[in-house]
């Protein structure tokens, strides 16, 4: 009569029918609290299970975002290291372009230079001098004409857009456009990397020199022993 006592208030209480016969069977029909304490403590046993499994699910979690975000980082690292690959390359290409153009000025100044030693035969340096006009004729037996110097050489100052200036010594007898040549090799980068044409112009008095201007000699055109020259872009015609 206890023990049925015993589980009826056990039902009351809440407890499955199951649960509180098991409970009472396995403490030895000791009474409702030895029951309640085995159901509590099953109970209990089943909540820290559940943790104990809750915090492993976490731990598997963050150990697998860990292992993305190591496989995201190393992606983006070897992304990275192709750009940055590309970059470099280009740079060299780039790099090739530049010299192989500077090659090509090169040359052309070269070809100019045979091409100018051979239309005035030899080399240029042994070009021969043009034929002195002759003097006035003198007043009386003692006084002697003024002797007119000739100069092999010229030295030209070129003024660029940005304020900077280039010299450099040329022969009398060279053309303007070797001049536009040194002008195009030295010069430096514009933005954007292009090189626009440029005009030449004389110091003082104002003077811009045209096309037909850069086939004649520097002695030509006044610009022996020396003189400024700066460097303008050449207006589209």
């Amino acid at each position: 009569m206890a023990e049925l006592t015993a589980l009826e208030s056990l039902i009351e209480m809440g407890f499955p029918r199951g649960r509180a016969e098991k409970a009472l069977a396995l403490t030895g029909n000791q009474g409702i609290e030895a029951a309640m304490d085995w159901m509590l403590e099953l109970v209990a046993q089943k909540q820290r299970e559940r943790e104990e499994r809750e915090e492993r699910e976490a731990l598997e979690r963050e150990r697998q975002r860990r292992k993305q975000g190591q496989e995201l980082s190393a992606a983006r690292q070897r992304l990275q290291e192709d750009e940055m690959r590309r970059a470099a390359e280009e740079r060299r290409r780039e790099k090739a372009e530049e010299l192989a153009a500077r090659q090509r000025v090169r040359e052309k100044i070269e070809r100019d230079k045979a091409e100018r030693a051979k239309k005035y035969g030899g080399s240029v340096g042994s070009q021969p001098s043009p034929p002195t006009e002759p003097g006035p004729v003198p007043s009386s037996p003692s006084q002697e004409p003024p002797t007119k110097r000739e100069y092999d050489q010229c030295r030209i100052q070129v003024r660029l857009p940005d304020g900077t200036s280039l010299t450099q010594t040329f022969r009398a007898r060279e053309q303007l456009a070797a001049v536009r040549l040194y002008v195009e090799l030295h010069r430096g980068e514009e933005p954007g990397g292009g090189q626009d044409p440029v005009q030449l112009l004389s110091g003082f008095p104002r003077r811009a020199f045209s096309e037909a201007d850069m086939e004649r000699p520097l002695q030509e055109l006044g610009l022996v022993p020396s003189a400024v020259l700066i460097v303008a872009k050449k207006c589209p015609s």
